[in-house]
């Protein structure tokens, strides 16, 4: 039987995206909001016997909670297959525990979403471009975890902002392996700046390992969230005289104003996310360019 995909709010885009790439049937949900705040949700097309696909990244606990529900009902009401297509996974900041006490908030949002009931031929979810190569082993039970990469949708973007001669920059060396992998697929130069931390919030730049001088300078990073670290590259890349610099994440998170404060900084002619988060798609008519995302998701769902 046809697939049928569904989504949380916020997602609907993706949804349409995928009912398109996998000839699926869209689903509707019907949603309301009961007078003392209660949510109501209803899977109001048919999923007997068939797989379901729900969409919806974790980018707050009401769209957790949201996508929990709603794969819930799914198995209830028949599904034969579960697959959750989670393009962003929150809740990075707080993957492991630091201090004696602290709650490993992505593992316990993994196991909420490994209590899902199975469904007959199985449950799966699909990730994309995680903070941590660990983070898949937090799910547990019969959810069963893929781990999806972004890199060959936004290389042909990479290149094309770059242009002839480039070099392919990281915010840190803690994201070096990554940008390195990238820029060896692209056959460019990689560089990474090295830090110092010089208090709980705030680090210094100490070194750069590459000829940036008069070369444009793309910085490549899973994520950008309050866009500090990517500005204080983004000023050192700048210094070792850059001619141009542009930014590119996976994941466009942006609270409080931080697409902005990346714009007002001066330092990028560009920059540029998937839409693997709702806010990413809000922000497109500010100047954000937006890809899609949702041809990385598609092999996955065809096995």
């Amino acid at each position: 039987m046809t697939p049928v995909v569904f989504s949380i709010r916020g997602y609907e885009p993706m949804q349409a995206q995928l009912v398109a790439a996998l000839g699926a049937e869209s689903g509707t949900v019907e949603r309301h909001r009961f007078p003392d705040g209660e949510r109501y949700q209803r899977l109001a097309t048919p999923m007997e016997g068939r797989e379901v696909i729900i969409v919806g990244g974790t980018v707050d606990d009401q769209s957790t909670l949201a996508l929990y529900d709603l794969a819930c009902a799914a198995v209830m009401y028949g599904a034969r297959r579960l697959s959750l297509v989670v393009p962003y996974f929150g809740y990075s900041t707080m993957e492991r525990a630091v201090r004696s006490g602290e709650a490993v908030i992505a593992k316990t949002r993994a196991r909420l979403l490994s209590a899902i009931p199975p469904a007959s031929s199985g449950n799966r979810v699909l990730l994309l471009d995680l903070h941590s190569e660990g983070l898949p082993h937090y799910f547990e039970g019969g959810l069963v975890a893929f781990h999806a990469y972004a890199k060959g949708i936004l290389a042909p973007h990479i290149r094309r902002l770059g242009g002839t001669d480039f070099v392919l920059g990281s915010t840190d060396s803690g994201r070096a392996k990554w940008v390195e992998s990238l820029a060896n697929d692209l056959g460019v130069d990689a560089a990474f700046i090295l830090k110092r931390r010089i208090s709980g919030t705030k680090t210094k730049v100490t070194a750069l390992n590459a000829r940036v001088k008069g070369r444009v300078v793309v910085i490549y990073d899973d994520m950008i969230r309050t866009g500090g670290s990517l500005i204080g590259a983004g000023q050192a890349y700048r210094k070792a005289g850059a001619s141009k610099l542009y930014a590119v994440a996976t994941h466009g998170v942006f609270p409080d104003g931080a697409y902005l404060r990346l714009v007002d900084s001066g330092l990028f002619s560009g920059v540029l996310t998937t839409d693997s988060h709702p806010r990413a798609n809000a922000l497109a008519s500010a100047g954000l360019e937006v890809v899609p995302v949702a041809a990385a998701f598609v092999d996955h769902l065809q096995r």
